[in-house]
């Protein structure tokens, strides 16, 4: 029997080979495009092969986080966010100093890492600008001073309309990560629906929008919604020309006349009407409902447009498409599949806040409503944490780009 020498350079090698460090780099940018984005900066900063991996790819489909701005009479720090990841439930993290511009402006509206930011200065004077929560880049919109001259102009020629100051309905925006084209929409008053693109330097008007109540943007389609008359239409944004695409009616109810719309017989009243764009690009009428007597929240969906074209009869439902949660307050549904984060974000759910009920004591309190068994939880109930934590948070969902 013979027996072979060890030989303690064949160890070396073997371990050089099977090192981490030497993965391939397809391999790698294939393993960090599944992580998390948590686990996606903890495996970044493991050697410098990995960080060089990291640059080349971007990680999964994030599941919505919160920022929190901060009080008011918050002082001493105010010029930054706090941001809370469901990933990690007990931490909370502090973005850099944003200046003191921003802690004096107003977020509008949020779409992924972005910020839709409305200057301090009263109105009419008062502008937009959109930044970046993480990277800070900041992009400036066309000044609305001369839009309002335009705006008084309409006033004067129109008896129907009364000047009662400027108001910002519904503003939406999207942000291209690469490109940086941007667009921004929003109603003005009971006059029309107002957007700007990337290179305008005025905002431009679409016509036959008047009493813009609430409007959704996603892959390039405006969903607008009046106010009085529950006109339903469709905008295409893909050309260089805005085209609509569809329009139908059905009823919108909510305040009205500072008067709520009550439900027979339960003695829900409904405080607001908002559309929802599915992941398939179906179109839900949701009605957000408040029940005073026993203080509980509800809603009612109701499908008023498929992917494939208009639904003659309003179809109520129950539940939302499979592995499927809703933001209401973006107004879309997303996709809670693959998603780590210990029971957080949860299928056939809406996440809310309560900020239109107008209570002081619940105002911008983050709320999960099961459409399975009809509960309402206050989100800081799943943590350890305080609810004046969660006051003044909007939901968004992070986005990143790779850095070559």
């Amino acid at each position: 029997m013979t027996v072979e020498k060890h030989n303690p350079n064949h160890d070396d090698e073997c371990l050089r080979s099977k090192s981490w460090s030497d993965l391939p780099q397809v391999l790698l940018i294939s393993v960090f495009e599944r992580l998390s984005f948590t686990n996606y900066q903890r495996a970044k900063s493991v050697c410098w092969s990995w960080y060089s991996a990291s640059t080349q790819s971007v990680p999964k489909n994030q599941i919505p986080w919160l920022v929190l701005f901060p009080e008011d009479d918050d002082k001493n720090d105010n010029f930054s966010c706090t941001v809370f990841n469901p990933e990690e439930k007990h931490k909370l993290y502090k973005t850099q100093d944003l200046g003191m511009e921003f802690a004096k402006s107003v977020c509008m509206a949020t779409y992924g890492s972005w910020l839709l930011m409305r200057d301090p200065r009263r109105d009419p004077l008062y502008n937009f600008h959109i930044v970046n929560l993480f990277t800070h880049e900041r992009i400036d919109l066309p000044c609305v001073e001369l839009l309002w001259k335009d705006y008084e102009l309409s006033i004067a020629s129109d008896k129907r309309m009364r000047y009662r100051g400027i108001s910002l309905r519904s503003p939406v925006f999207w942000v291209d990560e690469k490109t940086k084209d941007y667009l921004v929409a929003w109603g003005l008053r009971d006059w029309c629906v107002v957007y700007a693109k990337k290179g305008d330097t005025s905002w431009n008007q679409i016509p036959q929008t008047p009493d813009c109540y609430h409007m959704v943007y996603k892959d390039h389609n405006l969903y607008f919604l009046s106010y009085f008359y529950g006109v339903f239409k469709i905008f295409d944004f893909s050309g260089e020309i805005v085209k609509q695409t569809f329009q139908s009616c059905f009823p919108v109810e909510t305040f009205q006349f500072g008067r709520q719309i009550r439900l027979p017989s339960n003695s829900w009243s409904v405080c607001a009407t908002q559309l929802v764009v599915t992941v398939a690009g179906n179109v839900l009428k949701v009605e957000k409902c408040w029940r005073a007597r026993d203080r509980s929240w509800s809603f009612r969906l109701y499908k008023v447009y498929s992917s494939g074209g208009f639904i003659k009869k309003r179809e109520r439902i129950h539940s939302l498409d499979d592995d499927e949660f809703m933001l209401f307050d973006q107004g879309i549904t997303v996709l809670a599949n693959n998603t780590h984060d210990g029971g957080f974000i949860r299928r056939n759910c809406i996440y809310f806040n309560a900020a239109c009920h107008g209570k002081k004591n619940t105002n911008d309190t983050c709320f999960i409503f099961n459409l399975e068994t009809q509960e309402t939880k206050e989100l800081h109930t799943l943590f350890d944490t305080s609810p004046i934590q969660f006051s003044r948070a909007q939901w968004f969902l992070p986005s990143f780009t790779k850095r070559t």
